[in-house]
């Protein structure tokens, strides 16, 4: 026993013995191993910021693509703020954007960019109660932001004339309309007619759209295609709406002068905007021209014309407004309303009795006037319905017609049509008012603002 008890003895003391001697070797390789390597043993591997993408689309192509900006590592402040480095990169907001092609729904643009069924019906209820979404045309454009945690923030839509409709997402929907400050600038300008009034001014570089208001307003008292021998002049005083170098919306005629056969034409249109034009000759009102739609400019006159659906050639039994969908239609003389329907290739239809032999139709409409019902009687320039974009239109218009004893009538030449206002203007303002715009035309032409 005691020999045993004395070997383990001596192995433990051996055990003991061989971890000190390593314990110091591995002090001794420490003491000896140089700073250098020391230091990279103790310093941890410096921070990898990663990379940001920040997504953003906007062309013209119904396809869209992410452009992903490279991540520049920040700087720190002076004073090595964290807070400061972490403001530094914070994720921006995404921005998809992109145009409306021909035939598109707001709902298939708003699927593209990846949103759900419900968000995409949240938007279009949002959006369809400010603007009617069946009017997306190309030209319009969406785009969608979305904030810093990924959510949705905005959808927006641009339509005519730099209107913005933008739905704001966040604990309620809420949604605005945004209009542009717009400039109005007043310009002029002349040329002399050597074939037709359209080509004059296109060669004069005037904006051709006024050769059209023109036949509208002097129809059944001059007829530009046959009175016109060569060498007429015509002046011109207009308005456009600016925003920056662009303009806004078509121009507006204010009025134009024009001699033929030796006497002089003058159509002066209101400021007001309530379409009412006066027509001078040798400086005498002539009459004086009420529109069924207030400010609206004439797209196409009674006559043989190129149809814009068919493309075959054909009669025009009326005349066309252009105007925004939804603008007010009114009554264009006193009488009865004796059709309100539809009508093949008119869509929805209102017509009003002014006599027994006299009826005028109004065709293309969104809607009647409520409380409307046949039979009612109305004046002239009671609102009785909306401009639409019904039956076999290309765009929201109004379709105006004249029948006299069933047979179409030129409008801008017929005389009752005027009735209603004739005499309203006092002639003494009406001088004064054309004064002022033959000032202006002169004032403009001789300081050359065009």
């Amino acid at each position: 026993m005691t020999t045993r008890l004395i070997g383990t003895g001596l192995a433990l003391v051996g055990s003991i013995s061989m971890m000190t001697a390593a314990l110091s070797d591995a002090q001794s390789d420490v003491v000896q191993m140089p700073q250098s390597a020391l230091s990279s043993l103790l310093t941890p591997d410096p921070i990898v910021i990663p990379r940001h993408i920040d997504v953003v689309s906007k062309q013209l192509a119904p396809a869209w693509t992410d452009a992903v900006s490279d991540f520049v590592p920040p700087s720190l402040q002076a004073d090595g703020s964290i807070d400061a480095v972490l403001a530094m990169i914070k994720p921006k907001s995404g921005i998809w954007e992109r145009f409306v092609a021909p035939g598109e729904t707001l709902d298939a643009i708003l699927a593209e960019a990846g949103l759900s069924a419900q968000v995409r019906a949240e938007a279009s209820l949002a959006l369809g109660a400010e603007y009617d979404l069946r009017g997306l045309r190309p030209g319009h454009s969406v785009a969608l932001e979305w904030n810093s945690n990924g959510g949705l923030h905005r959808v927006e839509l641009s339509v005519d004339d730099a209107v913005r409709i933008e739905v704001l997402f966040g604990e309620r929907l809420a949604t605005r309309v945004v209009e542009p400050d717009l400039d109005i600038v007043t310009l002029a300008g002349d040329a002399v007619i050597e074939d037709t009034v359209f080509g004059a001014l296109e060669d004069a570089g005037l904006p051709v759209r006024f050769a059209i208001d023109l036949a509208q307003m002097l129809g059944g008292t001059v007829d530009l295609r046959r009175d016109l021998t060569g060498g007429e002049k015509i002046r011109l005083l207009w308005r456009e709406a600016r925003v920056g170098d662009e303009t806004i919306g078509e121009p507006e005629l204010t009025f134009a002068a024009l001699t033929v056969h030796g006497s002089l034409y003058e159509v002066l249109w209101p400021e007001d905007g309530s379409g009412r034009a006066t027509i001078y000759v040798d400086g005498d009102v002539l009459r004086v021209f009420a529109e069924p739609v207030d400010g609206a400019r004439l797209s196409s006159v009674f006559g043989r014309r190129t149809h814009p659906v068919y493309s075959s050639t054909r009669m025009h039994t009326g005349v066309d407004f252009a105007a925004a969908l939804g603008t007010p239609v009114k009554a264009t003389a006193p009488g009865r309303v004796s059709f309100i329907g539809w009508r093949n290739g008119y869509g929805r239809v209102i017509e009003v009795a002014h006599g027994s032999d006299t009826v005028t139709r109004y065709a293309h409409l969104s809607a009647a006037a409520n409380g409307l019902a046949q039979g009612q009687r109305v004046m002239a320039g009671d609102v009785i319905g909306r401009v639409g974009a019904t039956g076999t239109a290309t765009g929201p218009n109004l379709h105006y017609e004249v029948l006299v004893d069933g047979r179409p009538t030129d409008p801008l030449a017929y005389e009752r049509s005027v009735e209603a206002v004739e005499g309203r203007a006092d002639d003494g303002l009406a001088l004064s008012r054309l004064n002022v715009a033959r000032a202006l035309v002169e004032e403009h032409l001789a300081g050359d603002t065009m």
